[in-house]
C-alpha cells in the first residue's frame, strides 16, 4: 500500500514537475518554488473543501483507505459503512475527496524533496555558495510538510478534534507563507536593509492579526459554529448574546463535547462565532489602512491596491455565509481568501524589508538607470 501511495503521489507530481522542465523560463528552479506555492493554495483549497464537506474522516484510517492506496480498492469496506450509517462520515464520494486530499500533499512533498536535492546539489557544486541555492530554508520547508503530514495523520486518528484540526490549517497557511518568502527571495534577492521601516513595523503586526483571525476562524469552521449567529451585525438580536467561551474555548476536548465530555452546549458556539466575527472588524480596519498606506507608496503600490480587493473580498465572503447559510461555495471561497491575504502580507512584509541586492547604478547611466529603477518599484 505505502509503494502504491509514494507512486500515486509521484503520479500526481508528475504535471506540475512537467510545467517546470517545459518552460520556457531560464530559471527553472525559481519556476518550480512558485510552482510549489501554486500547488500548496490549491492544497490549502481543497483541504477547506474537505473539512466542509465533512469528508475529513471519508477514510477512516491513515495514510490509506482502509488499508488500500485508493477507495476503488476499498469499495467493499466503504459500501458497508455507508449501508450502516447513509448519513455518516463515511461514503464512496467523502472517501475520494478524502484520498484526493492526500494525493495532493503527497505531491507537494514530491516537489519540496526535489527543491531540497537541487538546492544542496548546487550549493555544494558551487565554489562561491550561491546563496540563490541556500538550502537551508528548502531543508526547513522539507521538515515543515513533515509534520504537517503528521497532524494530518492525527486529525483522522483523534477523530477531527478541533485543536488539532485548527493546528493541522495553521500549518498549512504557515507553509504557503514560507513558500511565499522563499518565492520573493528568488524574484528579489535578499539585501540587508530596510526599505520603509514604519511601513515594514505596521506590516509585521498585520501578519501578527491577520495569524490571530485566521487561527479564531479555523476554531469555528472545526467546531462547526459558522452558523451560531444567524443574523448580523447583532447575533440572535443582542450585540453581547448569551455565550459560554469556558467550553467554547477549552482546547483539548473531543468535536462536539467539552472538556469533561458533555455534549457541548449552544452558548458555546455562539462565544466562538461571536469572538470570530467581532476581531474581524478589528482586522478589517487595520488592515484596510496598512493597504491603503501600501497604495500610497511606489514600491508597493500594487500588493497595497490587492490588498484592499482581497479584504473587500473575504468581507463578502463572510457575510454571505451567514445570510446565505453557509453555502459550500461561498464558504470554500472564504477559506481561500484567508490563504490569498497570507500570501499579499507575506509579500508586502518582503518588499518593506529588503531592497535589491543588485548595485546601485552610477548617476552617469542616466534616464536608463531611472527607468530600471523605476520598473523594480512597481
Amino acid at each position: 500500500m505505502l509503494i502504491q501511495l509514494a507512486v500515486t503521489g509521484l503520479l500526481v507530481a508528475l504535471l506540475p514537475l512537467a510545467v517546470v522542465w517545459t518552460s520556457g523560463d531560464a530559471d527553472k528552479y525559481r519556476k518550480l518554488v512558485w510552482v510549489t506555492l501554486f500547488l500548496t493554495f490549491d492544497l490549502i483549497m481543497f483541504g477547506g473543501f474537505t473539512r466542509l464537506t465533512d469528508s475529513g474522516l471519508g477514510c477512516p484510517d491513515w495514510p490509506g483507505c482502509y488499508g488500500h492506496a485508493n477507495p476503488l480498492q476499498a469499495h467493499q469496506h466503504i459500501a458497508a459503512a455507508e449501508a450502516l450509517l447513509p448519513e455518516g462520515p463515511v461514503t464512496v464520494a467523502k472517501a475520494w475527496i478524502e484520498m484526493i486530499h492526500r494525493y495532493l500533499a503527497m505531491a507537494v512533498g514530491v516537489l519540496i524533496i526535489a527543491l531540497v536535492v537541487i538546492a544542496w546539489r548546487m550549493w555544494l557544486k558551487s565554489a562561491r555558495r550561491d546563496r540563490k541555492f541556500a538550502p537551508w530554508l528548502p531543508s526547513a520547508l522539507l521538515a515543515f510538510v513533515c509534520l504537517q503530514g503528521a497532524f494530518g495523520a492525527w486529525t483522522v486518528t483523534m477523530k477531527l478534534q478541533p485543536i488539532i484540526v485548527t493546528t493541522h490549517l495553521l500549518l498549512g497557511l504557515t507553509l504557503l507563507a514560507l513558500l511565499a518568502w522563499f518565492g520573493m527571495g528568488q524574484n528579489q534577492p535578499l539585501a540587508p536593509r530596510l526599505r520603509q521601516p514604519a511601513l515594514a513595523a505596521a506590516a509585521a503586526f498585520g501578519l501578527v492579526l491577520l495569524a490571530l483571525q485566521i487561527a479564531l476562524g479555523g476554531w469555528v469552521s472545526t467546531n462547526y459554529a459558522a452558523l451560531a449567529c444567524g443574523d448580523f451585525p447583532l447575533c440572535h438580536g443582542a450585540l453581547v448574546p448569551p455565550m459560554d467561551f469556558h467550553h467554547g474555548f477549552s482546547a483539548w476536548r473531543e468535536l462536539g463535547k467539552t472538556a469533561g465530555g458533555d455534549y457541548l452546549p449552544f452558548p458555546a458556539l455562539t462565544a466562538i462565532h461571536w469572538t470570530h466575527r467581532s476581531f474581524a472588524f478589528v482586522v478589517l480596519a487595520y488592515l484596510g489602512w496598512l493597504g491603503w498606506r501600501a497604495r500610497g507608496l511606489a514600491g508597493t503600490r500594487r500588493l497595497g491596491g490587492w490588498l484592499l480587493a482581497a479584504l473587500a473580498l473575504q468581507l463578502a465572503t463572510g457575510l454571505a455565509t451567514v445570510f446565505l447559510n453557509w453555502p459550500l461555495a461561498i464558504a470554500v471561497a472564504h477559506n481561500g481568501g484567508a490563504a490569498l491575504l497570507v500570501l499579499l502580507l507575506v509579500m508586502l512584509n518582503y518588499k518593506t524589508r529588503y531592497s535589491s541586492a543588485a548595485a546601485p547604478q552610477p548617476a552617469a547611466d542616466g534616464a536608463s538607470g531611472n527607468a530600471r529603477r523605476s520598473h523594480s518599484d512597481s
